[in-house]
This record gives structure tokens, sequence and C-alpha cells, in this order.
């Protein structure tokens, strides 16, 4: 299974919940049930507290979950009104529910969702507020630079090449490598570049453990000589530049022989800083809106939609190809998306009323504002575009990702970040152009997602992917990865487990959007606007 990005806590609150108790008020209790991607079978996860007498309640259990930002994680709330000590919920009153996903939750302002609770006919049962917050599995990073004077000599005829390795201790008292630096030449009193390294590989968050030094001399040869060690901890290198961080060199064997022996030299700390590394979820509280938009293949080479053989054949039984795509995707990126305004395009069709051939038409025919509500709303378009337009040619992308290029450009501050799907039978017309556009959009916020369906070869889609190969154009290099490719037919299974191998696609071809969101925020040094607390009883 794949790996989650973060854990995430569910914080519970209701207001006004009904009153069950004749005497007194209902004691609530939340069981929050989740599913397995793919099936439809609910199970229990876990329970909060009972708390005795109280329409308002603030649960103090917290629900720990493992979140997947390219999963679709369904999650039940039921509240129930506890008469007796018996684990049994039957044996209680039941007091409403309400269903969402994970990803709404933290999608929400704030990561705060309020939503009304349902299920008994004809009462209003009061609203569930669920408040989202990652744990901080230690995010923070230190940048730390060192210097020393006066190293042993170990060069016959110049000085040293110093360089150092640190090591961090492990439960069983083991050691593991976790940063080397570079090599400083012919020098005894080398100054290192600053470096940065996550605190966990240097003390797996115990700011006790001993942090081991290594200096060497290096040599061509790969038999580096050991000048010397020193042991210290993170917590002595967090007190900074001070006379605690100038270290002894020792070489074990040299003390034992020598009894004059001092030291090989000293090591320095020149500085020492830290700051949390910032995640996904960091700007998706802070407010950056995933902005979506939709491309599709309407070029001749699908075949006539008429006929079943089409890729884009509308059968009364079964969605076809890129309408399961459309939906894979789209049901997990619209909860990023507050006003779920989904801009969709087509492009290789010759168009109404004059048929021209248009390699970026509104699939809604409203050429000033393209934007379709939700994933339906899309569909609908789709299918209706398809009746109206003729299939036609070339297979060109390059207009479709300039369109998203333009709306991402005006929008660099990190308040919103683009991903363009395109849904594609893979024949493409344009290489040099959609290449060149490719690298112009590595600089802006987005992404590009390409699902490729039907049978044929997908060999130019691999090559824009750039996962091996950096994607490149006129000699230059693309900044950023920014396209993910997944063939569908990968995930092509018709009958009961065919839900199952769409969360399989939508997992693939999102997972990297986490990823790519934080390089680009990175490379312009933007951070996450701090999140107002908030208490459940503050309006959202």
């Amino acid at each position: 299974s794949p790996v989650p990005a973060t854990r995430v806590e569910i914080t519970v609150s209701c207001r006004q919940l009904l009153d069950r108790d004749t005497f007194s008020k209902s004691d609530p209790l939340c069981v929050l049930y989740t599913q397995r991607p793919g099936s439809h079978q609910w199970r229990e996860f876990g329970r909060t507290e009972v708390i005795d007498n109280s329409l308002n309640p603030d649960f103090l259990h917290k629900f720990v979950l493992d979140y997947y930002f390219e999963e679709r994680q369904n999650l039940r709330f039921d509240l129930y009104d506890v008469d007796s000590k018996s684990p049994d919920l039957s044996k209680h009153d039941f007091l409403g529910q309400a269903f969402c996903t994970l990803g709404e939750i933290v999608g929400s302002a704030g990561s705060r969702l309020e939503k009304p609770l349902i299920g008994i006919p004809g009462k209003k049962c009061g609203t569930i507020i669920l408040l989202a917050e990652e744990l901080g599995n230690c995010r923070d990073v230190a940048t730390l630079q060192f210097c020393a004077n006066k190293l042993d000599k170990k060069d016959f005829f110049g000085k040293s090449d110093p360089f150092m390795v640190f090591y961090r201790s492990n439960e069983d008292g083991t050691f593991t490598i976790c940063h080397k630096t570079e090599v400083v030449r012919n020098t005894l009193n080398p100054v290192w570049a600053a470096f940065a390294i996550p605190v966990r590989a240097l003390c797996n968050g115990d700011h006790d453990r001993a942090i081991k030094v290594e200096v060497y001399d290096w040599d061509r040869d790969g038999s580096h000589d050991f000048i010397g060690e020193f042991t210290t901890s993170y917590r002595e290198l967090a007190q900074g530049q001070s006379h605690f961080n100038v270290y002894e060199v020792v070489n074990p064997r040299k003390k034992m022989k020598k009894k004059k022996y001092l030291n090989s030299g000293t090591v320095t700390l020149l500085s020492f800083t830290v700051e949390a590394e910032h995640t996904f979820l960091d700007y998706i509280r802070g407010g950056t809106q995933l902005s979506f938009t939709v491309a599709i293949d309407f070029t001749a080479s699908n075949g006539n939609p008429s006929q079943p053989t089409s890729l884009h054949y509308l059968s009364p039984f079964q969605l076809n190809a890129y309408s399961l795509a459309l939906r894979a995707v789209g049901d997990i990126i619209q909860d990023y998306d507050s006003d779920k305004m989904f801009p969709a395009l087509g492009f290789g069709a010759k168009v109404p009323p004059d048929g021209h051939v248009s390699h970026e038409f509104p699939l809604n025919g409203d050429a000033s504002n393209p934007a379709c509500h939700g994933i339906a709303g899309v569909l609908e378009a789709y299918q209706r575009s398809l009746r109206h337009v003729q299939l036609y040619g070339p297979t060109n992308f390059a207009p479709v990702v300039n369109h998203v290029a333009r709306s991402a450009a005006m929008v660099l501050d990190g308040s919103q970040y683009f991903v363009l799907l395109i849904i594609t039978d893979g024949v493409i017309s344009d290489m040099a152009q959609t290449k060149e556009a490719i690298v112009n959009a590595a600089k802006l916020p987005m992404s590009i997602i390409i699902v490729g369906v039907g049978q044929a070869e997908f060999d130019a889609m691999v090559e824009l992917d750039g996962d091996d190969i950096r994607i490149s154009s006129r000699g230059k290099v693309a900044e950023r990865d920014i396209v993910q490719f997944v063939p569908f037919r990968d995930y092509m299974s018709g009958g009961p487990g065919a839900g199952l191998s769409m969360a399989g696609l939508a997992r693939e071809v999102l997972a990297e959007i986490p990823d790519q969101l934080l390089s680009y925020m990175k490379a312009r040094g933007i951070k996450p606007p701090p999140i107002p607390p908030m208490s459940p009883e503050t309006p959202p």
C-alpha cells in the first residue's frame, strides 16, 4: 500500500443535538466508520468518550487517520445517546449521522468542516464540526555550518584535504551515517559550506541522543586518512555559535600512544538555524485552492462516437473511458476547490457554426466562461459537445497547456495551484510546441496529468512525463517535473472490481501533485499563511 503523505488528527464537536432523555440532556458518543479503497463496506474505526448531559459536546478523544491526497477517503460519523454501559450500539438511541471525505475536511477553510447531521426523518438533528490537524512528525530542518582549526597534516607534499562525516546513534548503540560534508582542498583550517538536514535524520527526534562526527583527510584512491572524531548532540548544537560548540578532534589511537597528545585540531560550529519544512497540508489549510481544468481529445482517431468501438461511444449502460477517467480524478480534486467550477475544453474537432478546427474550444459552448459546475457539469458538457462537433485532427496539446498557463501566470502568489487533466488517445502531432509549452509552464503554479485511453503506443507521453529524463525545449530544461502520464488500460477491469481500478488510477495520477505543488512554493520562497486559531465556537 502507498506510504501515507502524513497523519491527520480529527477533532469532533457537535451543536444542538437532539435531546433523547426525559429528565436530563442526551449523553452523546461519536462513532467513526471508514471504507477501504474500492469497497462500499463501512468498518468501525473508533469511538469517542461519552459526554454526560450535553447537547453541545466537544469530544476530547481524537481520531488519527493516515491521509492520502490521491485517494478518496470516505468517512461516516454516527452519534448516539448512550443509555447504559453496553458496547452494543443498537441498545442506544441514534442521534444522527454525517458523511464526508477526509479531503473535504482538509480542503475546507482552516481545515474546519461544519455539516448538518441527518438520518432521522422530519427532525433537525443539529450540526457536527470536524477539525483536521496534521500531526507534526518533527518536520524541522536544521542548517549548520562548521569550520576547523589546526587539523593534523596527513599529506606528505601538501596540507590535508579535510571533510567530515556525521552519524546519528541508534537505540542499540550502533551509528548510522546521516551527512557527509564536501572536501575542502589543501588546508588545515577549512571552512565548510552550510548544509541543511532534517532534524529527524540528525537525531530521530531525540535531542539528547549522541551525534558522532569523524574528520578525514580525503585521498584520491578512497583510502581516506582518519584525523579524529568528536561527539555532540542536537541539544548542544542548537545553542548555536558559543564556547560550548568548539570541539576537540581526538584520534583515540594517538591518544593512547602519546602522553603529551592534546588533540588533532578543533572544529567550531559557525552557525545553526532551524525552520519547519512546510507540507502540502500547510498550504491547503492556509487557503491554497487547487484549480482544476479538463481538456478532452476530440480527434478522429478516437473512432466514430456513434459506434460501440469508439472511445467516445456513449452507452446507456456504462461510462466510456473518457468519463471514467474524468470521474476518477475529478472526484478527488474537487474537494480542494471551493467554488467547484471547472473549466472544460476540447481539442482537435471542427466546431459550429462554421466548422473550423479548434484546439481549445469550451465544452459548454461559452468561450468567455468555459467553467462547468462540478464534475457532473463537466460530464454533461462533454456528452453535449459530442453531439455538436465533428471529430477531426490533428492532436495538438500546446494550445490547452498554454490556456491554463495564462491563468496560472496571473496568480503567482501561491493562493492557487492549477491542475490540467488531459485525456487523450495519445497520438500527438505538435510534440515540439508541447515541449516548449511544458518547459514554460514548469515555472508556473501548475501540474499536468495526462491519461492515455485506448490501445495506442504512448511513447510520446512517456517522454513528456519526464520522470527518467527531464523534458527540455531549445536547450532549456524544465525547472520542475510537472507532468504525470498514466495509461488508462492498466486500470481497465470491468465488473465488480471497476471501482477499485478507478481508485488505483486516481492514486497513480494524483500521487505526484503534493510534491509538485511544494516544489513550486519552495522555488518561489512562498510560505503558507499562518492559520488563525479557531475554537469550535467561532463561525467559519
